[in-house]
């Protein structure tokens, strides 16, 4: 096989990870959802704090975030790059989670998402995760209105 037929095996590899991913939270499927995580995982997620720093940390964040939602979780990604190398790779999209929280308010702004992966043990695994959303910086306040 080429490198470049070993590239395209691999980047299809992370689009499913990423697949799966997508569908688990969807599902609300906690494990499926730290299964796309390597353990020293570093994320910069849109919420507070600054940093989660393992994949037990961000596992928490993301047990709290769908047990709060009480209906269904609908999750997007739009304009998905996929870069792959040797045994690094990173990716970028827009995506949104939608949903409806407890008191009826109903979220679902995009946001901008870059992953980095890494392939550990024959298999890719986010090691680094940021999230953001553009601030208006003459009023310090996040632009939550954006659309790809």
């Amino acid at each position: 096989m080429t490198v470049e037929d070993n590239k395209k095996n691999d980047e299809a590899e992370i689009k499913r990870v990423i697949e799966g991913g997508v569908e688990a939270i969807r599902a609300k499927d906690l494990d499926g959802v730290m299964a796309m995580y390597a353990p020293e995982l570093v994320s910069f997620d849109i919420v507070p704090p600054l940093q989660y720093v393992g994949a037990d940390a961000y596992r928490k964040h993301w047990g709290d975030g769908i047990s709060s939602i009480p209906g269904p979780i609908n999750y997007e990604i739009v304009d998905l790059s996929i870069t792959v190398g040797d045994n690094v790779a990173f990716a970028h999209s827009f995506n949104r989670l939608t949903a409806t929280m407890p008191n009826g308010q109903k979220i679902g702004n995009w946001l901008r998402w870059t992953a980095c992966f890494q392939k550990i043990d024959d298999k890719w695994l986010i090691v680094h995760m940021q999230a953001s959303v553009p601030v208006d910086m003459a009023t310090g306040k996040a632009v939550l209105d954006l659309k790809p």
